[in-house]
């Protein structure tokens, strides 16, 4: 595993949980706005897995749980191994994942050993859009499948799962949102787009949804879909 990253308590990342945070290194998109874009080279300071299970021994009676974050913690070849070393901890696990990688959810599914999954949707499923969001042209339709398989595995799995979107006006129109709350059944997170910190010159002046837009968005979900809970910050 390669780990950039880790918080050693978070209260925040895994609702109803006390966690901590592992950051992979790696990412298969580019998306403009992505906060961890350090993450996305090869150059970071690395901190062994070992070092890290360690850790996460030690904190047995103090956390009851880990996530996995990134980058994109599917990148990682010896993932599976890793996470079934931190289930036999007894700690429940929360992978954050831009759903590219079916297989290995689907991996992760069926030996449960996941808990919950944040799944980033990052635009609706069209090529036109998501290559402007996640900075990719080359293969952008077989990314889609992939994200959209991934959406049926979660499904099907029925496990607890929340769909996540940070949202740009430039980019996400109010349709596009109510699109992309249909692909979803349990929870749905609108995140407003922040262009601090971000490394690309155009999306520094991209803006977002003010809180009273988003309510009125939320209100319009619910009309359409009442049993999906919807979250705005």
């Amino acid at each position: 595993m390669k780990i950039a990253g880790l918080i050693k308590t978070s209260l925040c990342d895994f609702s109803g949980h006390l966690s901590c945070v592992i950051f992979t290194e790696g990412c298969n998109l580019r998306c403009p706005y992505c906060h961890n874009y350090k993450l996305i080279g090869n150059k970071n300071p690395l901190i062994s897995e070992e070092e890290i299970l360690k850790f996460v021994e030690n904190r047995r009676n103090l956390l009851d749980s880990v996530v996995i974050s990134g980058g994109e913690p599917c990148l990682q070849s010896n993932l599976i191994d890793f996470v079934k070393k931190i289930k036999k901890m007894g700690f429940l696990v929360k992978l954050d994942t831009n759903g590219s990688y079916p297989d290995t959810l689907e991996t992760l599914l069926e030996e449960k050993l996941i808990d919950y999954v944040a799944m980033d949707i990052k635009a609706p499923l069209n090529s036109e859009q998501m290559s402007k969001i996640t900075g990719i042209n080359y293969h952008i339709n077989k990314v889609i499948t992939k994200i959209a398989l991934s959406i049926k595995l979660l499904k099907k799995h029925q496990i607890h799962y929340e769909f996540r979107t940070t949202l740009i006006k430039e980019i996400h129109s109010k349709e596009d949102i109510l699109e992309m709350a249909m692909y979803g059944e349990n929870e749905y997170k609108l995140q407003q787009f922040h262009n601090e910190n971000i490394n690309d010159n155009e999306f520094k002046n991209f803006t977002t949804y003010s809180l009273e837009e988003l309510e009125t968005i939320c209100s319009d979900i619910h009309k359409r879909f009442p049993s999906l809970n919807i979250n705005y910050q």
